[in-house]
């Protein structure tokens, strides 16, 4: 997507299905966005070029989504300014549970904020990353507050049905 305004870095391609409501949100909203798979135990060279060269591609926030150690979000973080949200993949033997301590639990001084595991985590970092952009850009602030009033029609209208069967 040109003039992309998050980067999702995914720590496998495996990854790749929990970032799908996420990418639907933006998609549908028009927020730009790129993803990019790359690791920061396998290519933490890299992983670092794109935190450092991130603000001067129009990034402005990371997402590091990965699993198991998932050092992703903290690398980012320790290479960049920008806003980093942690996501935790959910899979390996403890289904995400090792990922989110792993995302949780950064240094002081080294922020990550931390979101739910797997593809609510990732919804989750996408709205929060909105909401971040929206503070100096209105249309996306409006994509925020368009998907809230979305969210409590879905709600009310569920209720009426309730209450009308």
């Amino acid at each position: 997507m040109s003039n992309p305004l998050i980067g999702f870095l995914l720590g496998s391609k495996n990854d790749l299905p929990q970032l799908e409501r996420a990418e639907d949100f933006l998609k549908k909203n028009d927020v730009p966005y790129e993803v990019r798979i790359l690791s920061a135990h396998r290519t933490p060279h890299q992983a670092a070029e794109y935190a450092h060269s991130a603000p001067e591609r129009g990034i402005k926030v990371l997402c590091g989504m990965a699993g198991m150690a998932a050092h992703l979000a903290g690398a980012l973080a320790a290479h960049s300014h920008l806003p980093v949200l942690g996501i935790p993949a959910a899979g390996g033997a403890l289904n995400g549970f090792d990922a989110l301590l792993s995302t949780a639990q950064m240094p002081g001084g080294v922020p990550v904020a931390t979101f739910a595991v797997g593809k609510a985590g990732a919804l989750n970092a996408a709205i929060f990353a909105c909401q971040i952009i929206g503070q100096s850009d209105e249309r996306v602030a409006e994509v925020v507050k368009n998907f809230r009033k979305e969210q409590s029609e879905a709600v009310l209208k569920a209720d009426a049905e309730v209450q009308n069967r």
